[in-house]
């Protein structure tokens, strides 16, 4: 699943700023199943308009997702309306300025480790598999490279001869600290990013410009 684009994921966590929608929030995440309106403003002691106002914001916010069921033991004509009910929309949201991914670098680290320890095969070559594989399935069904990169964070911006420069690295901090591996497993990504776009993997190339990411794109 792609992640919410940068901007819904800033305005997710800026929403939880206010007491009440946190606590709806917390409230309905921490429920087994969908919850009402009404249920809700009677467990905080909330106005049912209060509530309801807050429980949209989140939903507009990218944080609950909104069902409709009848009463139980209500069904067939006369049993009323479905009531509006609220779900978490997604486990976990979470942003950063500059935009960074290390969710994304540990699923792919751990993936490595996996298929390395079930078939022998190297862990730097497990990653690099699992790396292109991944940028493959998350590229699948973009509109094009430059649109996948941006929804990523990478920040693409023209180069004026045909190619890209990428002016933010999602997994800055780790590849400062381990280049060798990460920068292996970012080129890995792109080049399976760009396949599922139709692009060459060829057009992924090293950088070396400080506070750029370690790839760019090449003129096609």
């Amino acid at each position: 699943m792609r992640r919410l684009p940068w901007g819904r994921r800033m305005a997710a966590v800026a929403s939880l700023g206010d007491d009440k929608r946190r606590q709806l929030f917390e409230l309905i995440a921490s429920a087994d199943g969908a919850v009402g309106r009404d249920e809700a403003a009677v467990t905080l002691g909330l106005p049912r308009s209060t509530a309801s106002f807050h429980l949209d914001r989140l939903v507009q916010d990218g944080l609950l997702a909104v069902e409709f069921h009848k009463a139980a033991g209500k069904s067939g004509p006369g049993s009323g309306r479905p009531a509006k009910m609220y779900r978490p929309a997604a486990n976990e949201v979470g942003a950063s300025v500059p935009d960074r991914n290390y969710d994304l670098a540990g699923d792919l680290l751990a993936a490595a480790v996996e298929r390395s320890t079930a078939t022998g095969e190297p862990v730097a070559d497990s990653l690099r598999t699992t790396s292109y594989r991944k940028g493959q399935e998350l590229a699948a069904g973009a509109t094009g490279l430059a649109e996948f990169l941006a929804g990523e964070g990478y920040q693409p911006r023209p180069d004026g001869d045909g190619g890209l420069v990428l002016d933010n690295c999602p997994f800055h901090r780790l590849a400062d600290g381990h280049p060798d591996v990460v920068c292996a497993m970012n080129g890995s990504f792109l080049q399976g990013a760009a396949t599922a776009c139709g692009e060459p993997e060829g057009r992924i190339a090293s950088n070396s410009v400080p506070g750029q990411c370690c790839a760019r794109i090449t003129p096609s």
